[in-house]
Parts: C-alpha cells; structure tokens; sequence
C-alpha cells in the first residue's frame, strides 16, 4: 500500500477548506491521561512534520489536551504553516488533572479559549473552532453565541460542535451554520450511527473520534484476508461508511501514523464493510 493521506481522496469542509479524507487527531501527542508534555516533545513534533509529509492537511487539537501543550506543539513543529493546512481546534472543557474533563460553557471561558487557541496556534483566524462539549448549566444558545461573535469578529472561519445530539444539533443550526460534527464513533460504539447519516444529509463533515475499535470477528477476519492489522482495517471501514467521514486517529508514534495513513489505500470489498457494520 501507498502511504499517502491523498490516497483517502478529499472533503469540502464548510464549502471553502478541501482536505484529504483522512486527518490527524493531536490529543496523544501529550502526557499520560492527556496531561502535561509528552515523554519527549521532539517525538511529538517528528509526528506533526511526518504528518504533514504524508499528505495530512488536517488536524485536529484542543486547548483542553494538555492543556495547551497540543495547540503549542502544533504550532513549534509547523508554523509558518502550509497554505492548505487546516487545523482545527475546540473549547469548552477544562483540566483538572489527568483523565479528568470539567465541562464549561460560559461565556467568559469560552472567549477566553478562542483568544488563547488563537495565541498558541499563532493563527489570525482559526479555519474550524468547534464547541467541545454542551454545557448543560449553560443554555446551548449562550455558549454558541460567543462562537458566533468570534466568526463576526474574523476570529474564526467556520464553527463545528462536538459530542451533539440531534436534537442539539438542530437547535445550533437555528443560530448559524454548522459545518462538522464530531462524535465518538467505531466500528463497536455506533451510537451516533444517525448523526453520522444526517451529516452525508446535509453535507457536514463528521469527526468520529475514538475511531480505532478493532475488537470485532468482522474486522480481524478482514485484517487477516487484506495482510494487513486491524486498525488499519476500521479505518478503511470508517472511509467507506460515508463520503462525509473524516478520520482523524491519533498517534504518539511515527511508526504507527505511517501504519494508520497506509490504511487510506486499503479498499475493501462491499460485504467486508457491510460485516463490519452489521
């Protein structure tokens, strides 16, 4: 197989941002439970750059993965960044150690997550910044609001929001175009299975994060038939599921990004998908 994230072909996010179809998650690029430096951050940016030479062009972060410490990796490996490099970060939870994710809506937090994503990415305008989390002692429209200021203020290009129902989904789209939803989703959780239909719909790109779940008879009979792991095989799957899905796995490990974008090139047959999705 071909290593190259080209090799996914390529989505339109919010009508003006084409990106290959298989991105970069950059949440375990940091410290144990998501806290703190990584083992060693020249790893960690060899990562980022390898990334992006094997033709990734988006990747996803958040201020809350660290905290901080992805957003400044991102930016120490890669800034002055490629014309085409689409990096997308969030806001709405906060760290109070490791593993542990306070969720917060407020206004006042959020603005001051826009400004500090925008500071450590040392981006003018952040191409797509999504609400990581509802925040449900805050009404959904005061969160979304500062959102929408922020893409007055050019702060922002696009808005996306994450860990969504439909019901909240709608209620956002009430207030401002949406252009991606990111949702946990694998070849075991497929609790947003409907989520991920809407988004084929109405043209958004869906983010499953937590995509590599291989532990299925479906997905190791495939691996086993194809020469190639498991991982690789989900996602292949999560390619063939919808024309809208982005996959952004995540990975510390040269090694292993080079094994998850050679998964792009692995085309499987239409009963190995449908197995897997049962």
């Amino acid at each position: 197989m071909s290593v190259n994230a080209s090799a996914a072909g390529t989505i339109d996010v919010g009508g003006d941002l084409t990106v290959n179809r298989l991105g970069f998650g950059a949440m375990r690029i940091t410290g144990a439970g998501v806290w703190g430096d990584p083992p060693d951050r020249e790893v960690a940016k060899a990562v980022l750059r390898r990334a992006v030479e094997l033709g990734v062009n988006f990747i996803d972060t958040a201020d809350s993965y660290g905290p901080n410490v992805s957003e400044e990796l991102i930016a120490e490996a890669l800034h002055p960044y490629a014309e085409d490099l689409v990096i997308a970060t969030k806001g709405g939870l906060t760290r109070t150690g490791p593993g542990q994710w306070p969720v917060n809506g407020s206004p006042e937090h959020l603005t001051k997550a826009i400004d500090g994503s925008l500071k450590r990415l040392k981006l003018e305008q952040i191409p797509l910044y999504q609400f990581h989390r509802p925040d449900p002692s805050v009404p959904l429209e005061d969160s979304l609001s500062v959102l929408i200021e922020a893409k007055k203020a050019g702060k922002i290009r696009h808005i996306g929001v994450s860990n969504f129902d439909e019901t909240q989904i709608a209620i956002a789209q009430g207030l401002t175009p949406v252009v991606s939803v990111q949702n946990r989703y694998n070849a075991d959780d497929r609790t947003s299975e409907t989520i991920v239909d809407l988004c084929e719909q109405e043209s958004l790109a869906f983010l499953p994060w937590a995509p590599i779940s291989a532990d299925t008879s479906a997905v190791k009979e495939a691996a086993v038939n194809h020469g190639v792991s498991p991982r690789q095989v989900v996602i292949a799957w999560l390619l063939a599921r919808s024309p809208q899905m982005l996959p952004i796995p995540g990975t510390g490990s040269v090694a292993h990004l080079e094994e998850n974008i050679a998964a792009a090139s692995l085309q499987l047959s239409p009963s190995e998908v449908a197995a897997i999705t049962g």
